[in-house]
């Protein structure tokens, strides 16, 4: 245990395992232990003395006090405050786009590789104007969630949203089209969902729905967050955005039961 001063109520730091706590001594000689911890929640535990401290008010120094001094869980017998109790809280930060409901989205280029391998474009406005869309993104080609479950999910159910009334059907990520070509020809995908490349990003920034993974070592960089939503002639009817990259209501199934 570190030094302490008693006059200075509050100020000195425990350096065992209590890791953030404040050791405080009143002049009643009552121990207050004050342990916040990184994420908010706090507990506030208090105990009457159940030793005595010699001249505890005055000229006590942290040497007498190694001399004199015996603490023990037992003698300490702390209890709680029935006021503080312990919280666990599940809130999370909300996330946001710069595109909502009801808005039309930006326009954008878009790549891909068609069968010859050939270096084809298209545009958000040639993709939804005058038909209902589904556009669901990833953040990553190749990566374990995008490719068990959201793209194939998707392909799985193409047939069912198709019948729905949905034209357009396509996966976006931040990858270059050479990349999605590739993914496409290693999930065996043919005509069920477009692979569409946003290599440099730029409809994914243009909705608000960029990610900064740089500090991840994977070395993924800047990516998409995973989102599906629906458009009708280019207006945003549905936007489902999940949390980075969560797998939580971003499916086929989760854009079907709102059909």
């Amino acid at each position: 245990m570190g030094d302490f001063h008693p006059n200075h109520q509050g100020k000195e730091w425990l350096s065992n395992e209590l890791n953030f706590g404040i050791l405080t001594l009143r002049p009643n000689c009552s121990l207050h232990f004050n342990i916040s911890i990184n994420n908010g929640i706090s507990r506030i535990l208090s105990s009457p003395a159940a030793i005595s401290f010699p001249n505890a008010t005055t000229g006590l120094t942290s040497k007498s006090l190694s001399s004199n001094l015996s603490i023990s869980p037992l003698s300490l017998n702390l209890h709680r405050r029935p006021s503080k109790p312990i919280s666990f809280s599940t809130k999370t930060t909300p996330i946001y786009a710069a595109i909502s409901v009801g808005e039309k989205l930006p326009d954008a280029t878009l790549s891909y590789l068609d069968s010859d391998d050939e270096l084809q474009t298209t545009t958000i406005s040639s993709l939804t104007a005058g038909r209902k869309a589904v556009l669901f993104a990833v953040p990553g080609a190749f990566t374990p969630t995008c490719s068990q479950k959201h793209l194939p999910g998707f392909v799985e159910k193409s047939g069912e949203l198709k019948a729905k009334g949905f034209d357009t059907i396509a996966c976006i990520s931040v990858n270059d089209a050479f990349v999605m070509k590739a993914w496409k020809e290693n999930l065996g995908i043919n005509d069920e969902v477009l692979l569409l490349s946003d290599g440099n990003g730029k409809f994914t920034k243009k909705i608000g729905c960029e990610m900064d993974l740089s500090d991840k070592p994977v070395g993924l960089g800047v990516r998409s967050r995973r989102y599906a939503l629906l458009a009708e002639d280019g207006i945003v009817k549905l936007l489902n955005l999940e949390e980075g990259g969560a797998f939580t209501f971003s499916g086929a199934e989760d854009i079907l039961k709102v059909l």
